[in-house]
């Protein structure tokens, strides 16, 4: 899950006071990791009552009015412009200047002391739900020429970060299948056409689409996640359903694959005189784009990393193939998806999570909060001279 609904932005605003960037050059620089951690550490408790408060009361995409309230109340005590609705329920603050550079942040929020713009993009609906992509269509992103993203990660150390540029997270999207055959007692199958029968050679099939038709090199998945028909011992169904998702570390691959599944349920029901009806579920599960990391925010990531956190907990990330909607950003301007450890074994903070035994390392909160104001501080400062020009 993401640091999802805003409860950073108060620190976010706090961190105005703190010292501008000066040594960018330097790998590890004590005296300004010192000065944000420690502003940030002083808004714990606010963001740990801010952070329950979100995820005692959830609420499912596109209907986050509670989550969106809270948000835009603190917003209005803290002074700060925004704009709303986006998507139904999410919003944009925005904080600076005005003019450009312009960086965006999803999520987890920042505000400077520099010429130029931070906008803070409070987004619904990452799970299943695109809305990213909503968000884009109305105009969420302005002029925002980078973003960036966080994510958790239960496998490494609280306060550990890593990236990785390219390919990070894949392209996914969901299929349904239904198989219509006709139905009748197993002792006579002669006179049926059996679903069950097309459904078993459909699925072997399926999975030789990633064997014998994908390069080894080209990551890739096609997983049939259930199979539902019949509800007798002596008897053949009438119909048979089966589903499942398609996976890939590119956004053109995911396409092809999604092309050559029709194929194969089409031409398996056929050769075995059923008929199949195929939904790739865009409207309820929309196809994600592939996370494609861009070179360059990669490496600013890593190196704000190193100032704040030093260069023994910033680390290279992994390709995963789960999907993650921040990819639609990506498809307009460049960003970077990395993500933060809390694991910590001693409080239990140790599985993933859509884990129903999920538990948060709040010690987390400061770390990831002062991270994101370094990374979009320090961003506009490079970017100061170019926009003057």
């Amino acid at each position: 899950m993401f640091w999802t609904s805003s409860f950073l932005f108060k620190l976010l605003v706090v961190l105005l006071i703190t010292a501008k960037f000066t040594s960018a050059e330097r790998e590890y620089d004590q005296e300004y990791a010192k000065k944000i951690l420690s502003s940030a550490q002083k808004e714990k408790d606010w963001l740990v009552s801010i952070r329950r408060k979100i995820h005692e009361n959830p609420e499912l995409g596109f209907q986050e009015f509670n989550t969106s309230a809270l948000i835009r109340g603190d917003l209005d005590k803290l002074g700060i412009f925004y704009e709303y609705p986006f998507a139904k329920t999410g919003l944009v603050a925005q904080i600076g200047t005005g003019s450009h550079p312009v960086v965006a942040l999803r999520a987890d929020m920042d505000a400077l002391p520099l010429q130029g713009t931070v906008r803070l993009l409070f987004q619904p609906a990452e799970e299943g739900g695109a809305g990213a992509s909503y968000m884009i269509k109305e105009g969420a992103l302005g002029d925002a020429e980078a973003i960036f993203g966080m994510h958790v990660d239960f496998k490494r150390p609280t306060g550990t970060i890593a990236s990785i540029s390219g390919p990070v997270l894949a392209a996914v999207c969901f299929f349904e299948v239904k198989i219509e055959g006709k139905g009748g007692h197993a002792a006579a199958p002669h006179k049926n056409t059996d679903p069950i029968l097309a459904a078993s050679f459909m699925i072997l099939a399926l999975q030789q689409l990633i064997s014998r038709e994908v390069d080894p090199l080209h990551s890739q998945v096609l997983s049939v996640t259930y199979v539902r028909g019949g509800t007798a011992s002596n008897v053949i169904p009438n119909h048979v359903e089966l589903g499942g998702t398609l996976r890939s570390l590119t956004t053109e691959g995911l396409l092809r694959l999604k092309q050559r599944v029709k194929e194969v349920i089409e031409g398996q029901a056929a050769v075995h005189k059923c008929k199949a009806y195929i939904d790739m579920k865009e409207e309820d599960f929309p196809s994600y784009p592939a996370t494609v990391n861009d070179q360059r925010l990669h490496q600013h990531v890593k190196r704000v990393g190193r100032i704040v956190l030093g260069p023994e907990n910033v680390r290279s990330g992994e390709k995963v193939m789960a999907g993650e909607d921040f990819a639609f950003y990506q498809e307009m301007i460049p960003g970077a998806m990395f993500s933060i450890g809390i694991r910590n074994e001693r409080i239990g903070s140790i599985h993933s999570p859509h884990s129903p035994h999920f538990f948060l390392d709040e010690d987390v909160l400061p770390i990831g909060a002062a991270l994101h104001t370094a990374i979009a501080e320090i961003y506009l400062n490079d970017h100061q001279h170019s926009a003057v020009q």
